[in-house]
């Protein structure tokens, strides 16, 4: 009976060992760790297909409030330019984005391209504004730090 005893003392002894040093190595801060509330946000690189311009934004979106019209409305928001005017979303290389669950299956720093209507001459609208045509506050943004 002793040494069966002794065997368990032995084993929890082990175990305990084992789940002393394992939350010491989770829960150091990690070199590459985002802050917190990156988690929260969803971020994508964003551009209007042009053959002039090929630079993306950066946008951010509230992970629960992942739905197509809402990437549409800070999209256009933040490149200055009329939700009417896009015709379609696409995930660049080759995806088109049609519905609130294609949206939610971004993932981080993804690129999208909005497309925007044809005119009635069939040729892509020629609209890139720059960053200070339009100004688009984003409060969320402006709190984060890096």
């Amino acid at each position: 009976m002793a040494e069966a005893e002794l065997d368990i003392g032995e084993k929890s002894a082990g175990e305990h060992k084992q789940e002393g040093t394992s939350p010491h190595s989770t829960s150091a801060p990690s070199v590459n760790a985002k802050p917190n509330n990156t988690c929260l946000e969803l971020v994508l690189k964003v551009r209007i297909q042009s053959p002039k311009e090929n630079d993306f934004i950066e946008i951010e979106l509230h992970r629960h409030e992942l739905s197509y019209q809402n990437l549409l409305k800070v999209s256009c928001c933040e490149l200055g330019i009329n939700p009417e005017q896009v015709e379609k979303i696409r995930k660049l290389p080759n995806t088109l984005l049609r519905k609130d669950k294609d949206i939610r299956r971004l993932q981080d720093f993804e690129e999208i391209e909005l497309l925007l209507m044809k005119n009635g001459s069939s040729e892509w609208i020629q609209y890139t504004p720059s960053l200070t045509e339009k100004s688009c506050y984003n409060s969320n943004a402006a709190k984060m730090t890096y």
